[in-house]
């Protein structure tokens, strides 16, 4: 019989639980590991390792193709539905074409104030962008 081997780390159970039913879903038998340990006391993370996903050693290749195939696909999807009917500016991401975007005002800095632009004057600044969708960030 073939043992449980680590093949996945995440901060937060909601991805973990998340790949484990995409795995159960195309038949592939998963285990999480030190989840209610890391809920209950984050702080032990770092010395568990993380919340982890465990598989059977003699399927751990086909795993990973299932989850590699299905976040390649979300991504994909992406691409056509996101949009929205009156977006507070009139542009779309590069990447993936949604207009659900956001700009920061202020990037970088300390609590939202830029260290290096102080002083400048607004029209100098390049603004960034951020999808909602792909998490693409790009400057226009």
């Amino acid at each position: 019989m073939a043992s449980l081997v680590k093949f996945k780390f995440y901060s937060n159970s909601i991805e973990a639980n998340r790949d484990k039913q995409i795995l159960a879903n195309h038949g592939i038998e998963s285990f999480i590991a030190n989840e209610q340990t890391i809920q209950s006391d984050w702080l032990l993370s770092q010395a568990l390792g993380g919340i982890q996903l465990q598989v059977f050693e003699d399927q751990k290749e086909k795993a990973a193709e299932i989850l590699e195939n299905f976040l390649q696909n979300d991504q994909s999807r992406l691409d056509v539905e996101h949009t929205i009917p009156n977006p507070e500016f009139d542009m779309v991401c590069p990447k993936c074409g949604s207009n659900h975007l956001y700009r920061d005002e202020n990037p970088g800095g300390l609590f939202g104030i830029s260290l290096l632009l102080i002083g400048l004057p607004l029209k100098g600044r390049s603004n960034i962008y951020h999808c909602y969708y792909c998490d693409h960030e790009f400057k226009a």
